[in-house]
């Protein structure tokens, strides 16, 4: 597999980090004149010549503005730069001030008002507090924004909102997107994003160990199927049944069905009869767990889907003790709320926000984190479920899967996406990537579903899905290591 840093997302404090370094080397004037160029260029790409205001803060941020109002004003736009406050005296952005010779104004919502567009180039990603009033007062003023990096408001590292501020029509950002750009509410004021590759030597991104990655194929491999393949090699994922939710149960064992599981048995029990109805290609068993355990070809098992807290108890500690790979979800969530260490063992566990916080707490605004550190508590991999999903592995590896449609905020997406996981899993794949790779498939049957309001429409695109996986990861494999892309909406 290719080097995964073209998936990475750097924080704040990572960019700072590659900027020390490439001081040393590159030089920080020759990326912030060909960041400002970029920014140029990305504005020329959208609008018509119109009269242009550039804010501009007193740092590297402000020297990318300086750079691109020069470069707008060469190519004959009418540009004027409202400084926030002067760079420090023989810096970067202080020379990078000196070389615009154009128009300079008043940093007031006056002059914001007049322009047609508004580049803000004031803070940048690295801000963590909230501007001022007179700084958001020009924002909101602004008929038309674009942004430098991020808008000024946004938290770079969480996507939280400083304060309340207007919307963006775009983001043009360096190098590679950061997490401010794909978390919510940040992702939404952000606009269009352009991200685009400025001459940042790798070594540097590299030296600064990224370990958030943007969910794509390419990040991890789905196993291919060969001729010589059959039901067990391909592999078996069991599901533990319960007898007040058949229908959880049911949509799990059909997801790992549709995404490629070899075979699919459910453990029921008493309930078998019930399970056997219109359950065509599900193997039904009706002995009792500890008879199934023994099976060496059942190593993956759904535990939760379909199941009460109750029912949880008497089945989820048996296949711990096993030493099975399991998925825990939905009802073996609840039986752990009062003790999460009662997972331990588990392979992968899949919450939404309120099973979420039940077991580890409020996330906060920096839901990376919590994820992470819910995941090196219990010491499985923990896909935080979302409009983007946090997955995060003990290790301190994480991934934000925005690949995915809002209709999949429907009751039962969940147990669809546990079985695809399941079948992941029961193919040998590392329970990290087992649990990436399902939350882009189940997201891609959601975009090809459309606008199905059902769950049961994911079940047939799941095997386009798993195919559409393979073929990007196949086609970025033949790629250049690019560190950045052109542009995400």
């Amino acid at each position: 597999m290719r080097s995964v840093l073209r998936f990475s997302l750097p924080t704040p404090a990572q960019c700072a980090a590659m900027d020390a370094m490439a001081s040393r080397s590159t030089g920080i004037s020759a990326l912030m004149e060909r960041a400002g160029w970029v920014v140029a260029q990305a504005v020329r790409a959208r609008y018509a010549p119109c009269r242009v205001l550039v804010l501009c803060g007193p740092g590297n941020n402000g020297g990318d503005g300086y750079v691109a109002a020069r470069y707008l004003e060469r190519a004959g736009w009418p540009v004027q730069v409202a400084p926030l406050a002067e760079p420090r005296a023989g810096s970067p952005a202080a020379e990078a001030a000196e070389r615009f010779r154009g128009n300079r104004v008043d940093f007031t919502a006056a002059n914001a008002a007049r322009a047609d567009l508004v580049i803000d180039a004031i803070f940048g990603a690295g801000l963590d507090r909230a501007p001022s009033d007179a700084i958001m007062a020009v924002l909101s003023a602004s008929r038309r924004l674009i942004a430098v990096d991020l808008p000024s408001f946004v938290n770079g590292l969480t996507g939280a909102l400083l304060v309340e501020g207007p919307q963006y029509e775009g983001s043009v950002t360096f190098v590679r997107p950061k997490p401010g750009h794909v978390l919510y509410p940040g992702r939404a004021s952000c606009g269009d994003i352009v991200c685009a590759d400025i001459g940042m030597p790798q070594d540097c991104l590299t030296h600064a160990k990224p370990n958030l990655f943007l969910n794509q194929p390419g990040l991890w491999s789905i196993p291919e199927m060969t001729p010589q393949d059959h039901k067990y090699s391909r592999g078996v994922v069991s599901l533990c049944a319960g007898q007040v939710m058949p229908g959880a149960t049911r949509l799990a064992a059909a997801g790992a069905r549709a995404s490629g599981a070899g075979l699919v048995r459910i453990s029921a029990g008493a309930s078998a009869e019930a399970y056997r109805l219109g359950a065509p290609g599900l193997v039904i068993d009706e002995e009792p767990l500890d008879a199934l355990l023994g099976d060496p070809r059942r190593e993956t098992w759904l535990c939760g889907p379909g199941l009460t807290p109750g029912e949880v108890a008497k089945s989820l500690p048996q296949l711990i003790a096993a030493g099975k790979c399991i998925l825990a979800d939905a009802g073996a969530l609840g039986w752990a709320a009062d003790a999460p260490e009662k997972l331990a063992g588990v392979a992968v566990i899949t919450p939404h926000i309120g099973e979420f916080t039940k077991l580890f707490g409020a996330p906060g605004e920096d839901i990376v984190s919590a994820t992470r550190d819910a995941a090196k508590r219990i010491g499985a991999v923990v896909l935080l479920k979302g409009a983007v999903s946090v997955i995060a592995a003990p290790d301190g590896r994480a991934a934000l899967n925005d690949h995915a449609s809002p209709a999949l905020a429907t009751a039962g997406s969940g147990d669809t996406l546990a079985g695809v996981i399941g079948t992941l899993l029961a193919a040998g794949m590392p329970h990290w990537e087992a649990a990436c790779a399902g939350a882009w498939l189940h997201g891609e049957a959601g975009l090809r579903a459309g606008n199905w309001p059902i769950v049961e429409a994911l079940d047939a695109h799941l095997g386009d899905a798993r195919a559409e996986a393979i073929d990007r990861a196949r086609r970025l494999s033949c790629e250049k290591d690019d560190l950045a892309v052109k542009r995400r909406a």
